[in-house]
C-alpha cells in the first residue's frame, strides 16, 4: 500500500486539535457555534494563506455536520464536474457541500453557472481561496456567502503541530528532534503547516539514524515560496510599497519591491507602466527628465524581455526615488477633474471657438480672439476658461513640492 504523505494522514479529526484560526473556532466562536449545532445556513468562502487550515476546516465541516462532501479543483475543473457533483447532491438527497479549492481560478462563466445551485440549497459551497475574494470572486456569490480571513499561522502553532505528529504518527516514531531543530523548521515553513510537515517527512527520510539534523532540514527546504498573485490582493500590495518607497524617495525599498515583483514573475509591462505614471504623478515638471527615464524603461522592456529587462527597470526605481518630487501636475487634474465633475459641459467662450462656416461668424464665434504671435513677447492675456471657471487655478508649481530634494 502506498504510503499518504504526512499532511494526509495528521489532519485533525474535531475542533479541538485543530491549531490556530481561534477567532472562527475558538470556543463560542460563531463559525464553531454553527459547526457544533450542524447548522451552516450560507455557503462559506474561506480566504488564507497556504498551509493555514482551508481544506482542512472545510472536510471537517462536512464530517461534523453529516454532509457528503464534493472536493473539486478550480485549477483543473469545468462546467461538467460542477454538473456531476450537483447531480451526486440529488442522488444523495442530503446535505452536500461542494469544496472548491482555489476558487479565485475559475472564471465568471463558471461562478454564473455554480449560482443557481447555491441560491436554492441543492449544495453549500465552501470555496477556498488564496486571494482577496472581492476581486476574484464575483459579488452574486460572495453575496451570497460569508467570507472568513484565516491567518498565516504562527510560529509556536506549528511548533504545537509539528510536535503531536511526532508523538502521534506511527512512520515518524523514531524522529529525533530538538527544540532548536523544530524552531528551525517553523520559521522555514513561512507559516505554512503543510510546508512544515513536507520538511519534517523528508528530513527525516533523508537521515538514516532517526536524529533530524539541521543539514538535513536545510536539505530537505526548497526555495521559499513568495506570495504573489499577479492578479490578487499581494499583487497590489506589493505595487503599492514600490510606489510609496520611490515616493518617500526611499531607493532601498525601491530596489527591494521592484525585485519582488521581477524574481516573482510579474509582467515587467505592468512593472514599467506604473513607473511611467509615477514619473507624472509624484514627480512631474520638479525633474522633467523623469518620465523621459521611465519611457525609455518601456522600450528596454520591450526590446530586451525577461530576465535581461530586470537591471533596466531597476535603475529607473533608483532614478525615480532620487529625483525631487512634485505632485502638481497630479493636483490640477484632480482640481480640474472635480469642477467638470460638478459643472458638466460648460460652453466654450465665444471669441475661442472656430467659425469656418457664415452663420457661426455671425454668432460671433472667434470674434474679438487674440492671436498670440500679433503681440509683443508672443504674450496675450485673454479668457480661457468657461466664464464660470475664469480665475480658477489648476497648475500651481509652489502648491507641489518641487524645492524638495531626495531623501
Amino acid at each position: 500500500m502506498i504510503e499518504k504523505p504526512l499532511a494526509y494522514r495528521m489532519r485533525p479529526r474535531n475542533l479541538d486539535e485543530f491549531v490556530g484560526q481561534e477567532h472562527l473556532v475558538g470556543v463560542g466562536k460563531p463559525l464553531r457555534v454553527a459547526i457544533e449545532k450542524k447548522n451552516l445556513s450560507t455557503s462559506l468562502i474561506f480566504w488564507g494563506p497556504p498551509g493555514c487550515g482551508k481544506t482542512t476546516l472545510a472536510k471537517m465541516i462536512s464530517r461534523l455536520t453529516e454532509s457528503e462532501f464534493v472536493e473539486l479543483s478550480a485549477v483543473s475543473a469545468g462546467k461538467a464536474d460542477v454538473k456531476k457533483a450537483v447531480q451526486k447532491a440529488r442522488l444523495f438527497n442530503k446535505k452536500t457541500i461542494l469544496f472548491l479549492d482555489e476558487i479565485h481560478r475559475f472564471n465568471k462563466a463558471q461562478q454564473d453557472f455554480l449560482l443557481p445551485y447555491v441560491e436554492n440549497g441543492t449544495i453549500t459551497l465552501i470555496g477556498a481561496t488564496t486571494e482577496n475574494p472581492s476581486f476574484e470572486v464575483i459579488s452574486a456569490l460572495l453575496s451570497r456567502s460569508c467570507v472568513y480571513v484565516l491567518d498565516r499561522l504562527k510560529e509556536e502553532e506549528i511548533l504545537r503541530i509539528l510536535k503531536n505528529v511526532l508523538a502521534k504518527d506511527e512512520f515518524l516514531n523514531g524522529a529525533e528532534l530538538d527544540e532548536e531543530s523544530l524552531s528551525l523548521i517553523s520559521g522555514l515553513s513561512n507559516g505554512d503547516a503543510r510546508s512544515a510537515l513536507n520538511i519534517l517527512e523528508i528530513a527525516f527520510s533523508i537521515e538514516k539514524t532517526g536524529k533530524v539534523s539541521k543539514k538535513s532540514i536545510l536539505d530537505a527546504t526548497q526555495k521559499s515560496y513568495l506570495r504573489y498573485d499577479k492578479n490578487g490582493e499581494e499583487h497590489y500590495n506589493i505595487i503599492s510599497a514600490l510606489h510609496k518607497s520611490m515616493r518617500d524617495s526611499d531607493v532601498q525599498g525601491a530596489v527591494y519591491w521592484t525585485m519582488r515583483m521581477i524574481d516573482a514573475g510579474e509582467d515587467p509591462k505592468y512593472v514599467v507602466r506604473r513607473m511611467i505614471r509615477f514619473a507624472s504623478e509624484d514627480i512631474g515638471d520638479a525633474d522633467p527628465m523623469a518620465l523621459q527615464v521611465a519611457v525609455a524603461a518601456k522600450e528596454a522592456v520591450n526590446f530586451l524581455g525577461y530576465p535581461e529587462c530586470d537591471v533596466a527597470l531597476v535603475q529607473t526605481a533608483v532614478y525615480l526615488a532620487n529625483a525631487p518630487k512634485s505632485n502638481s501636475v497630479y493636483k490640477a487634474v484632480l482640481k480640474a477633474r472635480e469642477d467638470i465633475e460638478r459643472t458638466g459641459n460648460l460652453p466654450v467662450p465665444l471669441h475661442l471657438r472656430n467659425a469656418p462656416t457664415k452663420l457661426m461668424k455671425n454668432l460671433k464665434y472667434g470674434k474679438g480672439y487674440k492671436y498670440v504671435h500679433d503681440y509683443k513677447d508672443t504674450k496675450v492675456n485673454q479668457q480661457h476658461l468657461p466664464d464660470e471657471l475664469n480665475g480658477k487655478i489648476y497648475y500651481d508649481a509652489l502648491s507641489g513640492d518641487e524645492d524638495r530634494s531626495s531623501a
